[in-house]
Order: structure tokens, then sequence, then C-alpha cells
């Protein structure tokens, strides 16, 4: 453009839609706010605080998951079994980062930990 010259219409109306392309639910933000997170928990916590956190995870939602004989059991370790509670108990809240604070036990990571028949929601 010259100096002096002004914008077409054509350029404005097409920069006023990246603008709201931006700004709308299914663009640039609402796919980056769409990614799937999973809350785990450290493998660094100690028992006593896995122990807790998965007493705390599963009064609050069911676990059925963990217990004997379902897709979750295996590995039979508290860091498994807690990560899994903890996360069902993340997922059910609605998935903020406040759910999935345990005491600074846990962590949202945005890589699914599924593995075997077991999934984490």
């Amino acid at each position: 453009m010259g100096r002096g010259a002004q914008p077409s219409a054509s350029l404005l109306l097409f920069s006023l839609g990246l603008v709201l392309l931006c700004f709308t639910a299914g663009g640039i933000v609402g796919v980056a706010a769409a990614q799937k997170t999973w809350c785990i928990a450290k493998p660094s916590a100690s028992n006593e605080i896995l122990a807790q956190n998965l007493d705390y995870a599963c009064s609050q939602v069911s676990c059925a998951v963990i217990q004997k004989g379902g897709p979750c059991y295996y590995p039979d370790s508290l860091v498994s079994r807690a990560a899994v509670a903890m996360n069902l108990y993340y997922a059910y809240s609605g998935r903020h980062p406040w759910n999935c604070y345990f005491n600074s036990s846990a962590l949202v990571v945005q890589s699914d930990p599924s593995y075997g028949s077991c999934t984490y929601y």
C-alpha cells in the first residue's frame, strides 16, 4: 500500500475473521483449552501421603477399577493405585488444577497414563 492508502474492505474482513476465530470456542483458544489432562501421583510421594490420597479419593468416587480383579489392580503398588484413584477424583471434579493438588503430592500431565486394560478417564 502506498502512502495514505486505505486497506481494502476484503483485507479488513479477513483480519476481523482471524480475530474472531481466535476468540471463539472452536478457534485457536478453544483448541488449546480442550487439551485433555490427567492427574497422577508423584512417584516421590511418601506411602503415608499416598494412602491418605487413596482413602480420600475413594471416599468421593467409586474406585472399583483398582480392586482385586479390576482392570487397574496391577501393578500391585500403592503409587499406581493412588494415581488411578486421584485421577478418578480429578476427572469427576472437573479437571481443575486445584483438584489435583493432594498436598503437593500429585502432577497434572498431558500424556495419557493409561496402560493395558487400565484406562485413565
